[in-house]
């Protein structure tokens, strides 16, 4: 019995991440390292979150206006291995801010955004950074 708890350890934290890969998986399709990914879609089961459309961010990248589609869009996230994401939630770089160090956030609704927010659909500019 003992073994099959700790067999068990593993895929229950796997599917506390969902479909999120690690840090260290972040890579473009090109075998990039990137700073971070972006995603549109989030749900209240974590396996289902981190899907749908997703935005790549390489090391260095600062967008104080995001694109227009991706505006308040953004709903999961990822941060690559010794890299930070700073995010705005008004355009250009105002508003209330947050850093996200490495790992992922499969629900922003579940950071809190001043007294009564969340993250969820909250963010309008960036600026990624590596170590």
């Amino acid at each position: 019995m003992r073994t099959v708890s700790i067999c068990i350890l593993p895929l229950l934290a796997s599917l506390a991440m969902g479909l999120c890969p690690t840090p260290a998986e972040l890579k473009d399709k090109d075998g990039n390292r990137l700073c971070a990914r972006l995603y549109a879609d989030d749900s209240p089961y974590y396996d289902e979150c981190c899907a749908g459309e997703s935005l790549d961010v390489p090391p260095g990248e600062d967008v104080p206006y995001i694109l227009l589609r991706w505006n308040n869009r953004i709903s999961s996230l990822v941060v690559g291995t010794r890299c930070e994401l700073t995010v705005w939630s008004k355009k250009p770089k105002d508003g209330y801010s947050k850093k996200f160090n490495a790992g992922a956030q499969p629900r922003l609704a579940e950071v809190k955004k001043g007294l009564f927010g969340d993250w969820d659909n909250s963010i309008s500019s960036y600026y990624c950074k590596c170590n």
